[in-house]
């Protein structure tokens, strides 16, 4: 196959994908981040079952100091991606806008403006899946039917740093708070909710990642006043 390639490919048709040596250098720190904040449960975990089997104190003891350690690495991780990303104007740009959005912190933006630059021509979808947010439908047979749920694929480090921003944008974002609000009313349960909250922050960030805008509020809420003129 490979040599039969060779021989139709023609030399316009060949292109050599391009590397974003600094973006690549983001996508190495972060996957290396994402394995401290494994091994931090992973101790954290240990320490709680040794609290409650009344381990020696000297295991408790490291076990604090270990987490404590894999910590300041992360915040050291975290400042050296920082400094990576202001030394870019573009990056920088990209980041301001997405930090921009009211409840999303600078991990939050961090692991998104890295999502955006390793994926820059996916589309909505394609991002809701690359997060593993997308439904996905189980059914086995014809007379067994389950309710859909997220696949759970792709990046988990996406909906495990996204967590706490879901909580904080439900109340103090008041886009997000409407929309979680609604689907409350339509007695969809709280993890559902927040799940669809979480999807609608990242493409949110999306957006303003593609389209070279900061979050306007403002602009959000003269919107919706407008639809719910026109559905009274």
């Amino acid at each position: 196959m490979l040599s039969r390639m060779s021989m139709l490919a023609k030399p316009k048709d060949i292109k050599v994908p391009y590397r974003d040596d600094k973006a690549h250098q983001i996508r190495s720190l972060m996957k290396y981040y994402q394995s401290l904040i494994k091994e931090e449960n992973r101790h954290s975990n240990y320490r709680e079952v040794a609290k409650y089997n009344n381990e020696d104190s000297y295991v408790l003891k490291k076990l604090e100091q270990k987490i404590k350690s894999l910590k300041k690495e992360q915040s050291t991780l975290i400042e050296k991606i920082l400094q990576i990303i202001k030394d870019n104007d573009t990056y920088k740009k990209a980041y301001d806008n997405i930090f921009s959005i009211n409840s999303v912190g600078e991990k939050s933006a961090i692991i998104l403006l890295y999502l955006f630059l390793r994926y820059p021509n996916a589309s909505r979808q394609h991002i809701t899946a690359l997060c593993g947010l997308d439904p996905i439908h189980r059914e086995s047979g014809t007379s067994l039917k389950k309710k859909a749920k997220i696949s759970k694929q792709g990046m988990s480090l996406v909906r495990s740093i996204l967590f706490m921003p879901v909580m904080t944008a439900v109340v103090r974002n008041e886009e997000m708070k409407y929309h979680y609000d609604k689907l409350l009313a339509r007695e969809k349960c709280k993890s559902l909710a927040q799940i669809a909250i979480m999807r609608k922050i990242i493409l949110l960030a999306h957006s303003l990642y593609k389209n070279d805008e900061k979050y306007d509020p403002i602009k959000y809420l003269n919107h919706l006043s407008i639809k719910d003129g026109i559905m009274r």
